[in-house]
């Protein structure tokens, strides 16, 4: 027996604009677009499909897959960072040398599931100062003024391995355990909120994190921004940031994820803004 589906109906988990919200997402991409083009940017669309060992998600139970005419697995684009870079140097790096690049178009995730990013690649470049500042004149471009949360990756690592403990910890947001640990240098960067704060904490962590501490603190007295959280110990769930990271919050809605990150030997930067979470927070 067969469920009947209506023909007005649409997957669960698919976008549908149209009127009002249609021309919102519009102008929110054309906004940001002006930003970009003016910072020195320029547009790429990706394939919709790229190969499955391509994908840069850590659970490949959400990646939407087929076979090609040859039998390998593809999947539809499930992030747009690794497939932008891999694409510019590999691809068409006879045919240009330009290292800013930006995308608007969506990314997918099983079993129907779709969401619309624009997000920027700077390739060679490992000013994350830089890249926070680039998000947050986006956001101001569109009226969004809300919580910058700032980490670094590699803290988490160091920490891990002084606590002879699992990722999974930080990973699974178990603060509480964290807590009780009662461990000095570990409950004061937990309650970590800002710049000062962490300078406190440098004299207190082991002496394998003091220069991870600084490079966090050095990152986060350069940002112009009034509404900074510093984080040291967050876990970012986009697996190829390998070093400071940051996340823009509004509510329950996460609104940009950026970071520092290797792809091909090549350390880069980059962030993706969420184009239905901004409409929401906007109230559209």
């Amino acid at each position: 027996m067969t469920n009947s589906i209506l023909e007005h109906e649409i997957p669960k988990g698919s976008r549908l604009y149209f009127g009002k919200t249609a021309r919102a997402k519009r102008e929110i991409e054309q906004n940001i677009s002006s930003v970009l083009f003016n910072e020195g940017f320029e547009e790429i669309v990706t394939p919709n499909f790229s190969f499955s060992g391509h994908q840069s998600i850590e659970d490949d139970t959400k990646l939407i897959t087929i076979s090609d005419e040859s039998n390998n697995q593809v999947a539809l684009r499930a992030d747009s960072t690794l497939d932008v870079v891999r694409i510019i140097t590999k691809r068409l790096g006879r045919t240009t040398n330009h290292k800013k690049w930006f995308y608007a178009q969506p990314v997918f995730a099983y079993p129907a599931n779709e969401y619309y990013q624009i997000g920027a690649e700077w390739i060679g470049h490992d000013n994350i100062s830089d890249v926070i500042n680039l998000t947050t004149k986006t956001l101001g471009a569109i009226n969004v003024n809300a919580s910058l949360q700032i980490s670094n990756i590699n803290l988490l690592t160091l920490a891990a391995q002084e606590l002879n403990m699992d990722m999974s910890m930080f990973r699974d947001g178990e603060v509480a355990q964290l807590f009780n640990l009662n461990i000095e240098w570990l409950t004061a960067l937990l309650y970590v909120k800002n710049v000062e704060d962490l300078k406190k904490c440098k004299a207190l962590v082991p002496s394998s994190m003091e220069s991870e501490v600084q490079s966090l603190i050095d990152v986060a007295s350069k940002v112009d921004y009034d509404k900074v959280i510093v984080s040291p110990l967050y876990y970012s769930s986009m697996r190829y940031y390998d070093g400071i990271c940051f996340t823009v919050v509004e509510g329950n809605f996460t609104l940009a994820k950026g970071g520092a990150y290797s792809a091909d030997d090549i350390k880069s930067l980059g962030f993706a803004l969420y184009t239905d979470n901004l409409l929401k927070v906007l109230g559209v």
